[in-house]
């Protein structure tokens, strides 16, 4: 009898071990989803948002025409993107679905700088790279080339980096793959529309920048110099 009650106390304490452990889970899982939601909310606001600045900016005067607005907002978006990327897996259909969103706002973006550029010329044209990845385990290379275009992205200010999941599936992406011929070789790198497959250096790609771009770093550089050796 003691043995019966003994054993019945026991499963009653795992029992409800195990109901707390799943309920906890279950409500911090749904808090996670309802954040994912609102991240998905906020991104389709800035996609119905970018669309209107798309009309206002096709207006402008290129005397007024500085740097895309869109730039901001999507160095935000990519930084909660891989955060929850991380937290979630890169096979989470909410992540999937984040991505789908993300990549169609940076292919706007790209668009439109690049109808900027036709209409104010040369001197505003801005510089692009186009990087192709995949996070499935078989493009060993592409973890390292992503730090390797964190570091010129902040080495020039002017240069905008692009990225995109080559397994996502997006009719857009498939567009720009089959634009700039992006075949399974990874990591794959587009810049002034000219395609490069495999690993590059910092050194590599820079030698592939235009020289105008290096040449607006140099100038800041010494312009930084000469304002803190007058102060």
């Amino acid at each position: 009898m003691i043995d019966s009650k003994k054993y019945i106390f026991t499963f009653l304490i795992t029992s409800a071990i195990f109901a707390t452990a799943f309920f906890a889970s279950t409500y911090f899982s749904n808090k996670r989803v309802a954040g994912i939601k609102q991240i998905q909310d906020n991104i389709a606001i800035d996609i119905l948002s970018s669309e209107t600045q798309f009309d206002l900016l096709k207006e402008v005067s290129c005397s007024n025409v500085s740097d895309s607005v869109l730039s901001q907002e999507l160095s935000e978006l990519g930084e909660k993107l891989s955060h929850t990327e991380n937290e979630r897996g890169t096979d989470d259909a909410e992540i999937i679905y984040l991505k789908k969103y993300y990549s169609l706002l940076e292919i706007k973006d790209y668009v439109l700088s690049k109808q900027l550029a036709a209409k104010c010329g040369v001197t505003k044209k801005p510089v692009f790279i186009i990087y192709f990845y995949s996070n499935l385990g078989d493009c060993v290379d592409c973890e390292k080339e992503g730090y390797v275009l964190t570091f010129l992205r902040e080495k020039y200010p002017e240069l905008r980096v692009y990225s995109f999941d080559y397994n996502l599936n997006l009719s857009a992406i498939d567009t720009m793959k089959k634009i700039y011929k992006i075949s399974s070789s990874l990591p794959a790198i587009v810049i002034e529309d000219k395609t490069y497959t495999g690993f590059k250096t910092a050194e590599e790609l820079e030698k592939l920048l235009p020289d105008t771009l290096r040449e607006v770093v140099a100038t800041t550089t010494v312009s930084t110099s000469t304002k803190k050796r007058a102060e």
